[in-house]
């Protein structure tokens, strides 16, 4: 429903918005071609003209950059759809410290294949890899990972779009860390790795480094993966329950 969306138009806000939605306005077309005609509160129809044509660009683009400023945290998953092919899932562990050397692993899924970066092996190409991606998928990224990730590597700025998938389904009334969730969701894990969590990540890297154990990373890099490729599903689900209750028009709204 990015296409819908006038919420990251400077002056614009929700009320404004839904108001927009009421009056038959349900696309940035609408809205460029009928400027004149449409109320916009109390927006500036100078900034408004600019702003969607920004809008048009960046997505044309897939220039998550423009899109993560005015969207936020709050109504990132408006443009899942858009970006879904220039996503990336994410989710790092570490070795229990709160400096960027304490990362472990960085795992990473686009939709398609996992790929896992490990301290001392391939980490450092993160920058480069991350840089192709218009959008960033965590869960609980914005006070963990992406932070952590920041002080790992200086001067690297996230620029895309950033789904946090904890503050956005708790706008759905879901609560709670990512394996509650899941099973509130009925999802399930492999044998390898459920009931582990964060501090037994922390047990496997330690058998990894200090015994040589490399079965343990096998399945620290099995616990990852499964973080990052199911939310996929955890993205998809918030999608859908969030369009159907901010956009209040037929089932076939995506269309719109």
């Amino acid at each position: 429903m990015l296409e819908s969306t006038f919420v990251h138009i400077p002056g614009l806000g929700s009320e404004t918005e839904r108001s927009l939605w009421e009056q038959g306005c349900r696309h940035w077309s609408h809205l460029a071609d009928g400027l004149e005609t449409f109320s916009v509160g109390q927006a500036e129809k100078s900034v408004v003209k600019k702003t969607l044509a920004k809008s048009f660009k960046s997505l044309e683009k897939r220039d998550g950059s423009f899109f993560r400023r005015g969207l936020g945290l709050k109504d990132a998953w408006r443009a899942y759809p858009e970006f879904k092919d220039s996503c990336i899932y994410l989710d790092i562990e570490t070795d229990g410290g709160q400096s960027g050397a304490s990362i472990t692993t960085i795992g990473m899924y686009d939709g398609v294949e996992f790929r896992c970066l490990v301290k001392g092996q391939n980490l450092q190409e993160f920058p480069d890899i991350i840089a192709n991606y218009g959008m960033v998928v965590s869960f609980y990224g914005a006070n963990f990972d992406l932070p952590m990730i920041e002080k790992r590597f200086p001067g690297l700025k996230f620029n895309q779009i950033h789904l946090d998938l904890c503050p956005t389904l708790r706008q759905l009334g879901i609560t709670g860390g990512l394996k509650r969730i899941e099973k509130q969701l009925g999802m399930s894990r492999g044998e390898d790795t459920d009931g582990l969590g964060g501090l037994d990540a922390i047990r496997l890297w330690r058998r990894y480094t200090t015994l040589g154990d490399d079965q343990a990373l096998e399945t620290l890099i099995a616990y990852n993966r499964e973080d990052v490729v199911n939310l996929e599903y955890l993205a998809g689900y918030a999608y859908e329950n969030l369009r159907k209750r901010t956009f209040p028009w037929s089932a076939d709204s995506q269309s719109a």
